[in-house]
């Protein structure tokens, strides 16, 4: 690519203020352009962004997002977080169960003969993880449903049916 054409693509694809946030004109004020095709924020600016002012929630990526897409009040974000964080725990655990699946299958085949019985727990515990991220999606799903009301639950579904939510 022609090294003069990269000003005149980040003017279209980062918007018009482009020229002012790179230092090109204007007040270099604390932000700046930095290596990378992404114009970095402070977390303040980034909430700010958002529509939630300075920083309000304080909160992860995710829960922001969705509060943004949703519209939710303070007293549904934070029941929001609580079902986050359940499918997150159980998420890192099915990670941690993923491992020990793989070092039983390993387990399995590196002997001199195939062991049955470890590559059959490794199976086992393949299983019974999969059914407790089921359940715990399951579980987040119909809490959500029961704190949001008929606009926001469309809205959810939509970011679902889009792939912009993925469960």
């Amino acid at each position: 690519m022609y090294p003069g054409f990269i000003p005149h693509w980040k003017r279209r694809h980062c918007g018009s203020g482009y020229d002012e946030r790179a230092g090109m004109g204007g007040g270099h004020g604390e932000r700046s352009w930095r290596p990378g095709w992404e114009y970095t924020l402070s977390p303040e600016e980034d909430a700010a962004a958002l529509g939630f002012g300075s920083g309000a929630f304080g909160v992860r990526r995710p829960l922001r997002f969705l509060a943004y897409k949703l519209g939710l009040q303070e007293s549904q974000v934070a029941e929001l977080a609580k079902i986050l964080d359940d499918v997150k725990t159980e998420r890192a655990q099915a990670a941690v169960d993923h491992r020990r699946t793989l070092s039983a299958f390993a387990d399995a085949v590196s002997g001199d003969a195939f062991d049955h019985g470890k590559a059959e727990s490794g199976a086992r515990l393949r299983l019974e993880s999969a059914d407790r991220v089921k359940t715990a999606v399951l579980a987040a799903l119909e809490r959500l449903h029961a704190i949001l009301d008929q606009e926001q639950r469309a809205r959810l579904a939509y970011l679902i049916r889009t792939g912009t939510l993925t469960l």
